[in-house]
């Protein structure tokens, strides 16, 4: 099982349905478990996927519209009644801080949890980390909406030949990682004489929004881009009117972006089939991989280009 991937907790939009839970996208990126948008129901939906609150180690809400964010209360009492060892950062937009005291609070339990609220007020880098940074951009949903995308550093494949062949070994070679350069005798030995690049991966997540400029940037060249497409362009008035993409505009997204793969979801409860909403996509962007996805599925991160990694 690859160790990059989207598992899919709910895909329905403003109302549930009998097949599809509200929001909710439980991102594994190695160690890491960043949880997007839980709604409503979002405990049990993990229970069905058998991912547990202890593999989170973030929460990300767009918006506060209930579909996106009513799974924050029994998430918090949760982090506490599992006693998730770890603490976990909780970023949201700032403007809506009232609504997540009032959820976090919304009921008596004994808050043992270490939960680290982290409110976004302007865009940019939310999270700097050492293996990979948070970006967060403004949506057009007519209330404050974000858009986030994680991006991997970049870094470099050591090639075991190479570095026996300049007799780098041991302790040099961290020292040739950190510094870029190291003297074995009387030979410069540069890093890139014995190692690959290796550019970092990415993902992002773009929900409730109305086409924008924003969404693109957000997705440039991602290796895998969730998108909202509540609707078929047979809507696409009622889709500007609601601040919402059709399918065909999530593919364009995808197709001006550069993206390697797109995931569809949060549909509208008045569509029965997820068949046209990949069709529509395809329509603009034949070229790419859609996937119209149902609660409960997986979905890998493609592999590195020229690479025989799973992540």
């Amino acid at each position: 099982m690859s160790a990059r991937e989207i598992i899919v907790l709910g895909t329905s939009s403003q109302v549930p349905t009998r097949y599809r839970n509200h929001n909710g996208y439980l991102l594994r990126w190695d160690d890491e478990g960043l949880l997007f948008d839980p709604g409503e129901g979002t405990q049990r939906q993990m229970i069905y996927a058998e991912v547990t609150v202890t593999q989170v180690t973030k929460i990300l809400v767009t918006h506060f519209h209930g579909d996106h964010c009513l799974g924050l209360a029994g998430l918090h009492q949760r982090i506490s009644l599992d006693r998730v060892p770890h603490e976990i950062s909780v970023h949201y937009p700032a403007s809506g801080q009232v609504f997540y005291e009032r959820m976090r609070h919304a009921s008596i339990y004994h808050e043992v949890g270490r939960v680290a609220p982290k409110p976004i007020r302007s865009e940019g880098i939310i999270h700097a980390g050492e293996k990979f940074d948070i970006h967060a951009r403004r949506l057009d949903h007519g209330v404050e909406t974000f858009g986030y995308r994680l991006q991997e550093h970049d870094g470099r494949t050591m090639l075991p030949e190479k570095l026996a062949e300049a007799g780098v070994r041991g302790p040099a070679i961290k020292a040739l990682i950190r510094d870029g350069s190291i003297m074995v005798g009387d030979r410069l030995v540069q890093l890139s004489d014995v190692s690959l690049e290796k550019p970092g991966q990415s993902f992002a997540l773009v929900m409730d929004t109305r086409m924008c400029d924003a969404a693109i940037e957000l997705a440039q060249g991602v290796d895998l881009l969730v998108s909202e497409a509540t609707y078929l362009s047979s809507e696409e008035r009622e889709a500007r009117a609601h601040g919402h993409l059709t399918a065909k505009q999530a593919g364009i997204i995808a197709r001006e972006a550069g993206v390697r793969r797109l995931v569809l979801t949060h549909f509208s409860q008045r569509y029965g089939s997820t068949k046209p909403f990949v069709e529509e996509a395809a329509s603009v962007w034949p070229e790419g991989e859609i996937v119209a996805v149902r609660d409960g599925d997986r979905v890998g991160v493609p592999k590195r280009h020229g690479s025989e990694e799973s992540a």
